[in-house]
């Protein structure tokens, strides 16, 4: 264990002795001053006034004049001193115990306890910046905590059901319950595919974040993108009775990795395969739009509450957690979705009119230049 460093004088003491130092610098000069040019100027001035004295009388009301300048100015510094350090004290005192607020409370974060604020000293704009700066970082702490171990949960969670059910199997197997048939293997080589794609989606969408996925971009039809992901996705509408229908106009090009672009829109419109019924419908739709190039993913199904609209993007997050689970959603194709279109300089977003009336995905990206 390293030894703590030895600790001087504090804050408030430093800035008490710097002012004392300034105040005594300056009632030296002061007296100095005073006590050289005072009584020359006095002698001159009673030279000029021609009042008759003689030199003893003379010598004596100077020497009282410079005797009371001294004495008034002694006096007065000494006073301005004592008001001076008074002063520099209280608000030293005050610097001290904001500072010392701060340090508290950064020593409470760093100790777990995440909710620790900062009051506004009241001591200029540059602690109240200070002092919202740090509780907006302390807001962010807290968030970042709280969604790690939110996703440590439902990570934890999600690998639960796989691994419990290759247990499971094994078990009857050895057990003679079971045999080693192809039903069997299929049950397990699914839980662990489902193992193995939670474990990539959780290295894409990290790597997105970080700007450490790798992505080749390049000029792509905008179109293309759309009858590429429709075509993908065209079994599994139908094998659930749900109609994908596709409207796409000439939006041009875009300058993307087109393989994760397809991760993109094949992520929507399995989100959105999830939450529509039997007999309804899908639309992916592409449009130009300025200097972006709009691609939306839109269906009449379950809807989406205000409430949620928010945190639709974050891991694992789960509109209705027990449906989605029923269903097989791992709750982080959107956030995937949403680390590359913002990797490929785009933006995402949801919208819903509320339960019941359907959802609306955008994928902004940047129109590639015409040739």
């Amino acid at each position: 264990m390293s030894p703590r460093p030895r600790q001087g004088p504090g804050l408030a003491a430093r800035l008490l002795l710097a002012q004392a130092l300034v105040l005594l610098a300056g009632g030296v000069t002061t007296w100095v001053v005073a006590s050289v040019l005072g009584p020359s100027i006095f002698h001159d001035h009673l030279m000029r006034a021609h009042v008759g004295h003689t030199a003893a009388e003379t010598r004596h009301v100077e020497e009282a004049f410079a005797s009371a300048l001294l004495i008034s100015i002694g006096v007065a510094l000494l006073a301005a001193v004592g008001a001076a350090l008074g002063v520099s004290w209280y608000f030293s005192r005050r610097v001290q115990r904001s500072i010392a607020s701060v340090a508290d409370a950064a020593a409470q974060i760093a100790a777990g306890r995440y909710g620790a604020r900062v009051a506004d000293p009241g001591l200029g704009g540059e602690f109240a910046t200070l002092a919202a700066t740090y509780n907006t970082l302390a807001s962010r702490l807290e968030a970042t905590e709280t969604t790690r171990r939110r996703m440590l949960a439902d990570l934890a969670h999600e690998m639960r059901t796989p691994l419990a059910t290759v247990d499971a199997h094994l078990e009857a197997v050895e057990d003679g319950v079971r045999t080693l048939d192809h039903d069997t293997l299929d049950v397990i080589r699914g839980s662990t595919h489902r193992l193995r794609r939670l474990a990539e989606d959780i290295t894409a969408v990290s790597r997105a974040e970080e700007g450490d996925l790798a992505i080749s971009p390049r000029p792509v039809e905008a179109a293309a993108l759309v009858h590429d992901a429709a075509e993908a996705a065209r079994d599994r509408y139908a094998a659930k009775g749900v109609q994908l229908e596709i409207e796409t106009e000439d939006a041009g090009r875009v300058r993307v990795d087109a393989d994760r672009m397809a991760q993109v829109l094949g992520n929507l419109l399995d989100n959105a395969l999830r939450h529509t019924p039997v007999g309804g419908e899908v639309t992916l739709s592409c449009r130009r739009l300025d200097q972006w190039v709009e691609y939306t993913v839109a269906d009449a199904g379950e809807g989406i509450a205000d409430r949620h609209l928010p945190h639709l993007f974050d891991r694992f997050y789960r509109a209705d957690a027990a449906r989605d689970r029923q269903r097989g959603g791992a709750g982080i194709g959107l956030s995937i979705a949403k680390a590359l279109v913002e990797a490929h300089g785009g933006t995402i977003a949801a919208d819903s009119p509320g339960p019941g009336r359907g959802s609306t995905f955008t994928v902004r990206l940047p129109a590639s230049p015409h040739p």
